[in-house]
Protein backbone atom coordinates (compact mmCIF):
# COMPACT_ATOMS: atom_id res chain seq x y z
CA UNK A 1 0.00 0.00 0.00
CA UNK A 2 1.06 3.19 -1.06
CA UNK A 3 0.66 5.44 2.45
CA UNK A 4 0.50 8.81 0.48
CA UNK A 5 -2.58 6.88 -1.21
CA UNK A 6 -4.50 4.37 1.30
CA UNK A 7 -7.30 4.28 -0.49
CA UNK A 8 -6.53 4.70 -3.46
CA UNK A 9 -6.62 7.87 -5.93
CA UNK A 10 -9.25 9.46 -6.63
CA UNK A 11 -11.57 7.10 -9.11
CA UNK A 12 -14.56 9.15 -11.05
CA UNK A 13 -16.65 7.00 -13.43
CA UNK A 14 -16.95 8.26 -16.82
CA UNK A 15 -20.42 8.74 -16.58
CA UNK A 16 -21.08 9.80 -13.11
CA UNK A 17 -25.32 9.00 -12.16
CA UNK A 18 -27.52 10.40 -9.32
CA UNK A 19 -27.11 6.99 -7.76
CA UNK A 20 -23.14 7.22 -7.73
CA UNK A 21 -23.82 10.84 -6.23
CA UNK A 22 -26.28 9.55 -3.04
CA UNK A 23 -23.59 6.87 -2.54
CA UNK A 24 -20.29 9.62 -2.29
CA UNK A 25 -23.43 11.80 0.37
CA UNK A 26 -23.87 8.64 2.45
CA UNK A 27 -20.44 8.65 3.28
CA UNK A 28 -20.10 12.68 3.41
CA UNK A 29 -23.70 12.57 5.97
CA UNK A 30 -21.89 9.92 7.96
CA UNK A 31 -17.92 11.33 7.87
CA UNK A 32 -17.88 13.63 10.89
CA UNK A 33 -19.51 10.92 13.39
CA UNK A 34 -16.48 8.61 11.97
CA UNK A 35 -14.10 11.13 12.62
CA UNK A 36 -15.22 12.59 15.98
CA UNK A 37 -15.11 8.78 16.80
CA UNK A 38 -11.31 8.36 15.71
CA UNK A 39 -9.98 11.57 17.14
CA UNK A 40 -12.54 12.80 19.85
CA UNK A 41 -10.82 11.78 22.79
CA UNK A 42 -7.73 11.72 21.85
CA UNK A 43 -4.43 13.54 23.70
CA UNK A 44 -2.33 16.20 22.70
CA UNK A 45 0.24 13.80 21.97
CA UNK A 46 -1.92 11.26 19.72
CA UNK A 47 -2.60 14.44 17.60
CA UNK A 48 0.86 15.19 17.37
CA UNK A 49 1.58 11.68 15.32
CA UNK A 50 1.85 12.08 11.65
CA UNK A 51 1.52 8.63 9.14
CA UNK A 52 4.63 9.07 7.44
CA UNK A 53 7.52 11.23 7.72
CA UNK A 54 7.41 14.66 6.93
CA UNK A 55 3.29 14.61 6.73
CA UNK A 56 1.05 16.76 8.35
CA UNK A 57 0.07 16.00 12.15
CA UNK A 58 -3.30 14.49 12.95
CA UNK A 59 -4.66 17.80 14.23
CA UNK A 60 -3.31 19.15 10.75
CA UNK A 61 -5.46 16.90 9.13
CA UNK A 62 -8.53 17.62 10.96
CA UNK A 63 -8.17 21.32 10.58
CA UNK A 64 -7.11 20.95 6.72
CA UNK A 65 -9.87 18.87 5.88
CA UNK A 66 -12.51 21.33 7.14
CA UNK A 67 -10.16 23.88 4.86
CA UNK A 68 -10.64 21.86 2.50
CA UNK A 69 -14.08 20.77 2.78
CA UNK A 70 -15.06 25.02 2.95
CA UNK A 71 -13.12 25.35 -0.17
CA UNK A 72 -14.64 22.70 -2.75
CA UNK A 73 -18.18 23.32 -0.85
CA UNK A 74 -17.58 27.02 -2.50
CA UNK A 75 -16.89 26.00 -5.74
CA UNK A 76 -19.29 23.38 -6.24
CA UNK A 77 -21.60 26.39 -5.76
CA UNK A 78 -19.75 28.40 -8.04
CA UNK A 79 -20.53 25.86 -10.48
CA UNK A 80 -24.06 25.95 -9.68
CA UNK A 81 -24.18 29.17 -9.76
CA UNK A 82 -22.59 31.18 -12.18
CA UNK A 83 -21.35 29.93 -15.72
CA UNK A 84 -17.87 28.46 -15.79
CA UNK A 85 -16.55 30.62 -13.35
CA UNK A 86 -12.45 30.32 -13.06
CA UNK A 87 -11.75 29.56 -9.41
CA UNK A 88 -8.24 29.84 -7.39
CA UNK A 89 -6.24 27.12 -6.08
CA UNK A 90 -5.68 27.64 -2.20
CA UNK A 91 -2.31 26.94 -0.78
CA UNK A 92 -2.80 23.96 1.32
CA UNK A 93 0.57 24.18 3.12
CA UNK A 94 0.20 27.88 3.99
CA UNK A 95 -3.39 27.34 5.44
CA UNK A 96 -2.24 24.38 7.36
CA UNK A 97 0.35 26.84 9.49
CA UNK A 98 -1.98 28.97 9.72
CA UNK A 99 -2.92 30.08 13.94
CA UNK A 100 -6.43 28.41 14.02
CA UNK A 101 -4.56 25.14 13.30
CA UNK A 102 -3.72 24.92 16.58
CA UNK A 103 -7.26 24.89 18.02
CA UNK A 104 -8.61 21.97 19.58
CA UNK A 105 -10.22 19.31 16.57
CA UNK A 106 -13.64 19.93 17.45
CA UNK A 107 -13.39 23.14 16.21
CA UNK A 108 -13.08 21.99 12.56
CA UNK A 109 -15.18 18.73 13.16
CA UNK A 110 -18.35 21.19 13.89
CA UNK A 111 -17.42 22.99 10.98
CA UNK A 112 -17.32 20.11 8.98
CA UNK A 113 -20.70 18.96 10.06
CA UNK A 114 -22.07 21.96 9.35
CA UNK A 115 -20.32 22.02 5.75
CA UNK A 116 -21.51 18.63 5.14
CA UNK A 117 -24.76 19.09 5.99
CA UNK A 118 -24.90 21.40 3.54
CA UNK A 119 -23.50 19.74 0.89
CA UNK A 120 -25.58 16.68 0.88
CA UNK A 121 -28.62 19.12 0.93
CA UNK A 122 -27.63 20.65 -2.30
CA UNK A 123 -26.03 17.38 -3.59
CA UNK A 124 -29.83 16.32 -2.83
CA UNK A 125 -31.14 18.37 -5.10
CA UNK A 126 -28.82 17.64 -7.73
CA UNK A 127 -30.57 17.40 -11.43
CA UNK A 128 -28.79 15.17 -14.25
CA UNK A 129 -27.63 18.51 -16.12
CA UNK A 130 -26.88 19.79 -13.08
CA UNK A 131 -24.03 16.98 -12.86
CA UNK A 132 -21.96 18.33 -16.05
CA UNK A 133 -22.10 22.05 -14.91
CA UNK A 134 -18.64 23.15 -13.89
CA UNK A 135 -16.02 25.77 -12.89
CA UNK A 136 -12.37 26.14 -14.15
CA UNK A 137 -9.62 25.52 -11.79
CA UNK A 138 -6.84 27.93 -12.42
CA UNK A 139 -4.32 24.67 -12.57
CA UNK A 140 -6.39 21.90 -12.51
CA UNK A 141 -8.77 23.33 -15.45
CA UNK A 142 -12.36 22.28 -16.28
CA UNK A 143 -14.05 20.48 -13.17
CA UNK A 144 -17.82 19.77 -13.37
CA UNK A 145 -19.95 18.93 -10.15
CA UNK A 146 -19.96 15.40 -10.78
CA UNK A 147 -16.44 14.99 -10.27
CA UNK A 148 -16.69 17.78 -7.11
CA UNK A 149 -19.13 15.49 -5.54
CA UNK A 150 -16.81 12.49 -5.87
CA UNK A 151 -13.59 14.49 -4.36
CA UNK A 152 -15.57 15.72 -1.67
CA UNK A 153 -16.10 12.32 -0.36
CA UNK A 154 -12.76 10.56 -1.50
CA UNK A 155 -11.29 13.44 0.06
CA UNK A 156 -12.56 12.52 3.63
CA UNK A 157 -12.15 9.21 3.62
CA UNK A 158 -8.80 9.56 1.96
CA UNK A 159 -7.28 11.78 5.11
CA UNK A 160 -9.24 9.23 7.47
CA UNK A 161 -7.36 6.87 6.57
CA UNK A 162 -4.23 8.86 7.17
CA UNK A 163 -5.04 9.24 10.61
CA UNK A 164 -6.10 5.97 11.52
CA UNK A 165 -2.11 4.80 10.46
CA UNK A 166 -0.83 7.48 12.70
CA UNK A 167 -2.74 6.04 15.28
CA UNK A 168 -1.38 2.92 14.38
CA UNK A 169 2.37 3.57 15.31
Amino acid sequence: MDVRYPIGKLQVPEKVTLDNIQEWLLEIESYTIRLRETVGSLSDMELSRTYREGSWTVRQLVHHIADSQLNMYQRLKLALTDENPTVPPFDEEKWAIQPDTKLPVESSIKMLEDINERIVSLGHSLSEEQLDRAFTHQINGIITVASKVAKLAWHEEHHLAHIKIALSK
